[in-house]
């Protein structure tokens, strides 16, 4: 009798602790971009998120386009991007659920100390893009497809001269926020950064902060969940998990919380 109650017993134990494994080992795939990635915010929100919760993220860092792309081919369970007209779209053809606000900082222009083009403390970034344009002073831009670089082309539209293309000043790197500005550094060219990324980012020899403020370079992030009803593998409640609590009031403290140097680099928004 004994014997036989301590054999039940071990199977128990056994399956309950098969059981807290398999919860352990949980995890989803989050594709988003280099600038979440290079901030250092996801190293410092992802372990509290894990900790609550006992689920794993595994960040893909990469472009907005294509983190939306990896969502579009189900390579991700959730995303977490920065270009509301293309987020708004990939919800609208199907590939998305649903997107919620999640965050906001802002975008920086950078360039060397020299300042060739003279936008040093511009407000009005277009205006310095079109400095930037007719001095034709260096430019290094991502050309990667991501909200950066989507961000960048508005602003060169918007000077009516359109993308520089083609242009020998103009420098396309084809690579994620960190690899540009290192680029933009040993160029001693202008370049466009989220703000968070720039905190982060140690090499910038004569590099400075010339143009910021505008209201024009407001740079919001939201998540959304890829669609179940195309990828039926998505893990949907796991999923789901991260995005209620990097929307909810504990979500938005470890935001606010992330700061570098004394200075915070993103702040929560109220999701829609």
């Amino acid at each position: 009798m004994a014997r036989h109650f301590l054999s039940r017993l071990a199977v128990g134990l056994l399956v309950s602790a098969a059981a807290l494994t398999a919860h352990a080992d949980e995890s989803i795939t989050l594709a988003s971009t280099t600038s979440t990635q290079n901030s250092g915010l996801f190293d410092y929100i992802l372990p509290i998120f894990e900790k609550e919760t006992g689920i794993g993220v595994k960040v893909i860092a990469q472009g907005t386009g294509k983190a939306l792309d990896t969502g579009r081919r189900g390579d991700a369970d959730a995303l977490l991007v920065h270009d509301r007209v293309k987020e708004d779209a990939f919800v609208a053809e199907g590939s998305g659920a649903y997107r919620k606000n999640v965050m906001y900082n802002d975008f920086v222009i950078v360039g060397p100390k020299s300042d060739p083009a003279g936008i040093k403390g511009m407000k009005d970034a277009t205006a310095a893009f079109g400095k930037i344009a007719q001095s034709g002073s260096a430019f290094a831009s991502r050309a990667d497809k991501s909200g950066t670089n989507a961000a960048e082309k508005r602003f060169w539209v918007a000077t009516g001269a359109g993308v520089p293309e083609g242009k020998d000043w103009y420098k396309e790197t084809g690579s994620g926020m960190g690899a540009t500005l290192n680029t933009a550094a040993g160029m001693d060219a202008y370049t466009l950064t989220d703000r968070g990324s720039w905190a982060n980012f140690k090499n910038r020899q004569n590099l400075e902060i010339l143009v910021e403020g505008d209201k024009k370079l407001y740079n919001p992030y939201g998540v959304i969940l890829v669609n179940p009803a195309k990828h039926p593998h998505v893990k949907v409640e796991a999923a789901e998990k991260f995005i209620n609590w990097i929307t909810s009031d504990a979500g938005h403290k470890a935001i606010a919380d992330y700061k570098l140097n004394g200075e915070q680099l993103f702040f929560p928004l109220e999701a829609e």
